[in-house]
């Protein structure tokens, strides 16, 4: 029997906006699985909630605040990488303020659920994909 992965939990947000197109971001060069498009989000820290990650993340990452309320559990993804599990949760979001701008040398596209099947994309988001196309 092989030894278990560790279990990285990552929070992640679908920010959906009033024509109902989905923010991905794009990871920079030097990044693990570099140039594939992802649900925005990053690593939980140790004794956070994951709903309190998604909105420090969103706030590094994008410049964007995002209030508790306004957070809409939607899904998740399992996924086993060579060295780790992933679990990420994602949660979808309507409602938010100021305008997302790529803070960490990430390229942003504001993309329609149906056309994101375009986007190369982790394992692990890929699955996700198909649940918003069904809620959008």
């Amino acid at each position: 029997m092989s030894a278990p992965l560790r279990l990285v939990l990552v929070a992640a947000c679908a920010l959906v906006d009033a024509d109902k197109r989905v923010l991905l971001a794009r990871r920079p060069p030097g990044k693990a699985l570099a140039g594939m498009w992802e649900f925005p989000g990053g690593k939980v820290e140790p004794g956070e909630r994951p709903e309190d990650a998604v909105i420090r993340e969103m706030h590094e990452e994008l410049g964007v605040t995002i209030r508790h309320p306004c957070l809409a559990p939607f899904a998740f993804a399992s996924h086993a990488y060579a060295d780790f599990h992933l679990l990420m949760p994602l949660w979808v979001c309507r409602r938010w303020e100021g305008t997302p701008i790529p803070r960490e040398g990430q390229e942003l596209a504001w993309v329609r659920p149906i056309r994101m099947n375009d986007y190369e994309m982790p394992p692990a988001d890929r699955p996700l994909v198909d649940l918003l196309i069904d809620l959008l």
